[in-house]
């Protein structure tokens, strides 16, 4: 656990250094990311069930890298009654919130009288990719599959890694299957990605891949963009804490220790101008992990992921905020009004107290899949009209043409494109 304050020496320069952040990537992830997608586009479904037994020891064959409807049968027939009520609520909020933001068609006339606007049209097929391992993220298939099928995408193609023995967690199923997924494989890491963005046998190509994952995930994404689209480059979970005397140390703690619970290289860090309260978080940190069951994966973080920062004020917090573009950041403090829109690279914000981060993982409404690694100052979070396609659109008549010739001829002639400036002329002397 790194502690800094504004007083210490170096201050500026040791805080930069941690929080200013640029995603960068290894040589050798790139080098072995690679070498997974080329094996892919040479041996297709071989490869990616020989890097399914490799990398999750799983014996799958073509026949069965596909969920068949005897498995998603299987996984309503043993769903938990609360399980169903939970995913339905999740469900209702996440389809409205993107009901309420999907780019709408428009249209207008110009100044000559033209006609422009733009028309927005769903991708056909998409690629969604929801991690499994350790902690089989239920509420990820809900926040992109459910928001693909409110912008009307008519194939939605699911990976995620299986078990060691072949199948997948039936509770991920079913939530998969109620959010909309036409197609579910067993498959996971770079060589899914692949998958989806080249093509096999078993699996046709989509148009664009979405979802986050470990940093092989990550980086095959950033690979294969341009082969395919891409929604954002979504990394281990972060979560930055703003507060002032206003907080209390068990409940930021305990926001902290809900993203710290990851593990891997998850970051949490406070910024606060109470000493007292970074002293109360610290304690807490301590007191609750002990009572949390995924305790290696917290004291991973707590040991070399977790930042108490006193800053001499909120302005000095603000500012290092958006240097460090943080996934989440909590902001609990007097005036928020006047602090949260000076906050320019939150992937998303939680306002006061009583709304802990784990509200936006699984129920608010807005997608969970957002920024990490300071993409922040670059991309935004995972939205309903990134599953839309934008095409303008323009329509002339004979009189707002004639208002127009002229200057499409003198555009024409500035650069040294005649045949541009006669397709315009012809329609107005013909």
């Amino acid at each position: 656990m790194r502690i800094l304050r504004h007083d210490q020496k170096n201050f500026d320069v040791r805080s930069v250094e941690i929080l200013s952040r640029r995603a960068e990537t290894p040589v050798q992830l790139r080098q072995a990311v690679a070498r997974i997608i080329e094996k892919v586009e040479k041996d297709g479904d071989h490869a990616v069930l020989a890097l399914t037994k490799k990398f999750d020891k799983a014996t799958l064959t073509a026949a069965s890298l596909r969920v068949s409807p005897s498995e998603l049968r299987e996984a309503r027939k043993n769903l938990a009654p609360k399980t169903r009520e939970v995913v339905a609520a999740s469900h209702d909020n996440i389809s409205s919130f993107a009901e309420k933001s999907l780019q709408k068609d428009w249209i207008m006339n110009n100044a000559q009288g033209v006609k422009v606007g733009e028309v927005f049209q769903p991708f056909k097929r998409v690629g969604v990719y929801v991690p499994g391992g350790t902690a089989p993220l239920v509420s990820t298939s809900l926040m992109t599959v459910a928001i693909a099928k409110v912008a009307g995408v008519e194939e939605i193609a699911v990976c995620t890694p299986p078990g060691s023995d072949g199948s997948i967690n039936p509770n991920l199923l079913y939530a998969l299957d109620r959010a909309g997924a036409s197609e579910v494989y067993k498959a996971g890491g770079a060589q899914a990605i692949a998958a989806l963005a080249c093509g096999t046998n078993c699996i046709k190509p989509v148009d664009k891949v979405f979802g986050p994952g470990n940093s092989f995930v990550v980086e095959a994404k950033r690979q294969l963009f341009g082969r395919v689209a891409v929604d954002l480059l979504p990394g281990p979970s972060e979560v930055l804490v703003i507060a002032d005397s206003l907080g209390r140390a068990d409940w930021i703690a305990s926001d902290m220790l809900a993203q710290a619970e990851h593990g891997g290289d998850s970051q949490v860090v406070l910024m606060t101008t109470s000493e007292k309260l970074l002293d109360g978080v610290k304690v807490e940190l301590k007191k609750q992990s002990a009572l949390l069951d995924r305790k290696e994966q917290i004291r991973q973080v707590l040991s070399s992921g977790t930042t108490l920062v006193l800053v001499k004020s909120l302005a000095q917090a603000v500012d290092l905020a958006n240097q460090y573009a943080a996934e989440h950041i909590s902001l609990v403090v007097r005036n928020e009004d006047k602090i949260l829109p000076r906050i320019r690279t939150a992937g998303a914000i939680f306002l006061g107290g009583y709304s802990p981060v784990a509200l936006g993982d699984f129920l608010a409404g807005p997608s969970h899949t957002l920024p990490t690694g300071g993409a922040g100052k670059s991309f935004s979070g995972l939205t309903a009209e990134m599953f839309q396609r934008r095409t303008s659109i323009i329509k002339a008549d004979q009189r707002s043409m004639r208002k127009s010739a002229s200057i499409v001829e003198a555009f024409a002639q500035i650069e040294g494109l005649d045949a541009h400036g006669r397709s315009a002329r012809i329609r107005v002397d013909g």
